[in-house]
């Protein structure tokens, strides 16, 4: 039985052949080659709400970008203590 589904796409000419080109290179048949640019694509929009969800918490409290860096930097200090028992 089948596990993947088969889909259509519609793509210009030029991009098709882009496309193709890159596949070949790496050694991938076409089909590895988009599921990989779907798998990127979709972690990337993953990774661009997390952003867009830390840049609007930090505006709601007033911190700026270099706020922002040093509580991430402090946090991971106090989480390496509580690690190693300090």
């Amino acid at each position: 039985m089948r596990t993947s589904k088969l889909v259509t796409i519609s793509l210009l000419p030029e991009l098709l052949e882009e496309a193709e080109k890159l596949a070949k290179a790496e050694k991938r048949t076409r089909s590895e080659f988009f599921r990989e640019a779907i798998r990127h694509y979709i972690e990337e929009k993953k990774w661009e709400r997390i952003y867009r969800y830390g840049r609007m918490k930090a505006q709601e409290q007033g911190l700026a970008e270099a706020d922002v860096e040093r509580l991430v930097d402090e946090f991971r200090a106090e989480q390496i203590n509580v690690k190693s028992g300090n």
